[in-house]
């Protein structure tokens, strides 16, 4: 029997909860979403005034960078370079940063995608989450 361990709902709703407080005090909102180590959804939240577009990005950010097991920035530094994405076979593989591995004992247990920010707020709100739930940082 294989086990896989993976991101409780608990956590990823302690994960997006982080997430709209820091996006409230700053009177900003944005998509957040959390899936588990295969890319699935486990929770998601689109704050009001977040375009719909922002919906979908988050959700690839999280599925890309659970599967791919690294930051989606680090896929879009690959992408910029060598690889092209249409390689991957995956239309929902993406580039754009604000996607984080969520690992314990060394295993990816799910991720996190944020999106509606700029790319590099995008990834810090997204890290800063991980760090107060998981305390650890990508």
């Amino acid at each position: 029997m294989y086990t896989v361990e993976k991101i409780s709902s608990e956590q990823a709703l302690k994960l997006i909860s982080f997430c709209v407080e820091k996006m409230k005090k700053l009177n900003r909102s944005a998509a957040i979403s959390v899936c588990g180590p295969e890319g699935e959804l486990v929770a998601f939240v689109r704050m009001d005034g977040t375009s719909p577009a922002a919906s979908r990005i988050a959700q690839n950010k999280a599925y890309t960078s659970a599967i791919d097991r690294t930051p989606t920035s680090k896929m879009g530094e690959r992408m910029r370079g060598k690889d092209n994405p249409a390689f991957w076979g995956d239309e929902r593989v993406t580039g754009f940063g604000g996607g984080v591995p969520i690992t314990q004992n060394g295993k990816v247990i799910g991720a996190i995608g944020v999106s509606g920010l700029p790319e590099a707020d995008d990834e810090k709100l997204a890290n800063d989450a991980v760090m107060s739930v998981f305390k650890q940082q990508n």
